[in-house]
């Protein structure tokens, strides 16, 4: 048995609201849209991952999603030009990785990082 792929379902009660922060701040396409739910993807490899955190790290509380990008710059300057709500500053972790938090149009906060 092989896990393919995990998906987080984020309820909402307007999923097309979705649009702006995952279609245009992260570049996903929309691959399926119900009307009661969209799905957004990107078309690059992945390997599903879960992780159970008690804390996100440098004393963060723990982010609903982490999504990896390949240019956190421009992401980060994007969630400023589209007066996002940042809720932790983009940052160099002493783990390697370079992040930001970001809220959702759900209330969702979403870790958006690279690695270094």
């Amino acid at each position: 048995m092989t896990v393919l792929r995990i998906v987080p379902n984020l309820h909402s009660v307007d999923p097309a609201s979705a649009r702006a922060f995952y279609g245009d701040l992260l570049g996903l396409d929309i691959v399926m849209d119900q009307g009661w739910i969209v799905t957004f993807a990107s078309d690059a490899p992945t390997v599903p991952q879960i992780s159970i955190a008690s804390e996100g790290g440098s004393g963060t509380a723990a982010p609903d999603l982490s999504i990896e990008v390949d240019n956190i710059d421009q992401v980060y300057q994007r969630a400023q030009s589209m007066q996002l709500d940042i809720v932790y500053e983009l940052t160099n972790e002493p783990w390697g990785v370079r992040r930001f938090y970001v809220r959702d149009p759900f209330g969702k906060i979403v870790n958006i990082l690279s690695h270094r």
